[in-house]
């Protein structure tokens, strides 16, 4: 044990001293964070129904309503949006050739690993399917694997305004994200209030940009210091006050994530209960920053944050299928015997304590997974005829994927 730790020690200090001077680890602390808070929020609070014709998604939330509070915490979307936006400054002021080359780099960063994930999927369903795994698990383990996805894709449009962003806020500072939250305040009043019934079924949908654009927004004008403590404080205090009047007065789903069988949902689309939380979590992480800064130059706390760092993107595309790994099997002894925390319903607080106990389960596979799925965030061979054969025969199986995944086959 003496000799694990001390070799631990040791590579953490290498990662320390290998670490630039200049490097922001309070940033890279809070990404940390909202990179981790995504699987460890999936995997607690979403669960699976097991019967005669496969999983089903289920979740906790449905029946122990007082979990609400942990989807508070566990939803850091908004950081991820926030320290985002606070990077992509830094990284657009540092490029070297055209702002559409810049814009190229980036999506394409965030395009591989989504790419890869889709189409091994692709051929993943064929293998299961031909094992004879149920229809219904299929379809259950597609919907898992594709909804972090949607994700990417919004980060994906957030970043190709960056440009936008930043002359947004060398004029109107913090409140360049003033007019997105007004944006989605209004389209919730329409889809909520006396005019609800007459509204169609996709106004909602333009939440999608504004409600994600908004901490984004947020980060962009903080990493072009136009965000300072006291403009922090506003945010933290009025996020906080918004949070709590449209939870008391309005009656918001107390959730920050979807419940099955509930009419209502914050997070697909956004509501303005998220962009208030986004609000108030922005805010607190500014003012935390410098104390995370130097809490991070200890090299034990640090060196875990650049492994979290440097598997972005494999953390959020795998991380349901680390689930997957162990439920489908799980499920095909069939429901007479149903594997506590795992393949039983989530409506007990068994459920809730086997569950705690799966976690390093689900996080020794996403370790094990992520040592085979890096290679889809290295950059792509090009210029041959086999690899581009490759990328195009990777580009419709991930269609195909994400037809069968989105219901439309």
């Amino acid at each position: 044990m003496n000799t694990l730790l001390e070799n631990g020690r040791r590579l953490a200090a290498r990662v320390d001293s290998s670490t630039p001077a200049h490097r922001d680890r309070a940033i890279d602390g809070l990404r940390a964070l909202a990179l981790l808070a995504v699987p460890l929020g999936h995997w607690m609070l979403g669960g699976f129904r097991l019967d005669a014709e496969g999983l089903h998604n289920a979740s906790p939330l449905s029946t122990f309503a007082g979990l609400a509070p942990a989807s508070w915490v566990l939803q850091m979307l908004g950081i991820f949006f926030l320290v985002g936006g606070y990077a992509s400054v830094l990284s657009f002021r540092r490029r070297t050739s055209t702002t559409a080359a810049w814009l190229g780099g980036r999506l394409a960063r965030l395009g591989r690993p989504v790419l890869g994930v889709s189409a091994v999927w692709a051929v993943l369903l064929a293998v299961l399917s031909s094992l004879g795994v149920p229809g219904d698990t299929l379809r259950t383990g597609s919907t898992l694997v594709i909804q972090p996805l949607w994700f990417v894709g919004v980060y994906t449009v957030v970043t190709a305004l960056t440009p936008v962003c930043v002359t947004l806020a060398r004029k109107l500072g913090g409140w360049a994200a003033l007019p997105l939250l007004v944006s989605v305040a209004v389209v919730d009043f329409l889809r909520y209030g006396p005019f609800a019934e007459a509204m169609p079924s996709w106004l909602s949908v333009l939440n999608v940009l504004p409600g994600w654009l908004f901490a984004y927004q947020l980060g962009v004008s903080w990493g072009e210091g136009r965000i300072g403590r006291r403009g922090a404080r506003l945010l933290l205090i009025g996020g906080g006050a918004l949070f709590a009047v449209l939870l008391l007065a309005f009656h918001y789903p107390a959730s920050m994530v979807g419940v099955p069988g509930e009419a209502r949902t914050n997070s697909h689309p956004p509501s303005l209960l998220v962009v208030a939380l986004a609000a108030a979590q922005s805010g607190a992480a500014i003012l935390l920053r410098d104390r995370l800064g130097r809490l991070l130059r200890e090299p034990l706390l640090w060196a875990p944050v650049v492994v979290v760092n440097l598997s972005a993107m494999t953390i959020l595309c795998w991380h349901q299928t680390a689930m997957l790994a162990a439920a489908v099997p799980a499920s095909l002894a069939g429901a007479g015997t149903a594997v506590a925390g795992l393949t039983t319903a989530p409506d007990t607080v068994g459920w809730v304590l086997a569950r705690i106990a799966w976690l390093p389960v689900f996080a020794a596979l996403l370790v094990l997974i992520a040592r085979y799925a890096r290679r889809f965030e290295a950059p792509w061979q090009a210029g041959t005829r086999a690899a581009n054969a490759r990328r195009a025969l990777a580009g419709v199986l991930a269609a195909g994927f994400a037809v069968f995944a989105l219901g439309l086959a």
